[in-house]
């Protein structure tokens, strides 16, 4: 690993022009100085100095050193003034990525105990694509993943999957929709406007695998990466769509639509993913344990 004093000492030798003007700036005898930049070339496996007459002047690779070097105790000053600078009190960022097949109503009633801790905590929530999210996870940007499987077998990142619970299924339609559906349910499926989820949601294999065991064939009429935008397609009553049974309340609520079956066959699991094995954090240890009291 660089040893930052080793550059530190270079980047002085190199602005001062010479080991003797560096060591009387830094209170060190120049064969001090000069062993230290050694061990620096040494590590780096590159001269950073070239002697003319008196001076030192730096090499083609010394040049870079610096220009890095610079750049890296720019950033360090800057560390420094904004946290001498940070006000007390300030809220702790609680950095979620939720991928956007969760519905959104099962990430709020999620999320929502980290919220009302006592603690300040700011919430900083992003959509998008489990494989991008979980990149974001790899490289210590979020503190947390919230998904509808656990992390994928195939993704080269270290990261733990802790299960939160899980919910049967509802099938919704607008009133219109539900009364133009012929027969019982499940029978009522078969020939009806269905919308599904893409090809990345963990239950939709399980789905298609339950219509081909009741006989029922529904007509796909729309696909989506994003379970909202799913839902209101079904809100306008375009097609039969599926949702957590934890959600049935909401929904009726809000979407102005109506339950026509269930199945408990079918589970819509929830995972939160983290770079610890234990977890440790309070925030998610909040929504762990709030998760458990509602999901199955």
């Amino acid at each position: 690993m660089l040893n930052y004093k080793h550059l530190y000492y270079m980047r002085e030798v190199a602005t001062a022009g010479s080991l003797t003007r560096a060591s009387e700036r830094l209170h060190l005898t120049p064969q001090t100085l000069s062993g230290q930049i050694s061990l620096l070339e040494e590590s780096l496996g590159t001269e950073l100095f070239k002697r003319q007459g008196r001076n030192l002047e730096l090499t083609e690779a010394g040049q870079v050193a610096l220009q890095y070097a610079n750049e890296i105790f720019q950033l360090g000053e800057a560390l420094e003034q904004i946290l001498q600078h940070l006000p007390k009190g300030r809220a702790q960022l609680f950095r979620v990525g939720v991928s956007d097949l969760v519905p959104k109503s099962i990430a709020y009633r999620l999320l929502q105990p980290a919220m009302l801790m006592n603690k300040k905590i700011r919430i900083v929530c992003t959509e998008g694509k489990l494989s991008d999210l979980l990149a974001e996870l790899a490289v210590h940007r979020m503190e947390l993943v919230i998904a509808d499987s656990p992390m994928p077998s195939y993704m080269n990142v270290k990261g733990f999957s802790h299960k939160l619970g899980s919910s049967g299924i509802s099938f919704f339609a607008s009133p219109e929709l539900k009364a133009s559906l012929v027969g019982d349910f499940p029978a009522c499926l078969d020939g009806a406007a269905l919308l599904m989820l893409s090809e990345g949601a963990a239950v939709r294999s399980k789905l298609l695998g339950w219509f081909h065991s009741q006989q029922v064939k529904p007509m796909i009429v729309g696909e989506f990466d994003d379970s909202a935008l799913m839902q209101a397609f079904g809100f306008a009553g375009t097609g039969v769509f599926i949702a957590p049974t934890a959600l049935e309340e909401t929904l009726e609520q809000e979407g102005r639509v109506e339950v026509i079956g269930r199945s408990c066959e079918i589970y819509e699991n929830f995972y939160a993913i983290s770079i610890e094995r234990k977890i440790t954090h309070s925030a998610i240890k909040a929504i762990t344990e709030h998760a458990q009291g509602w999901l199955h």
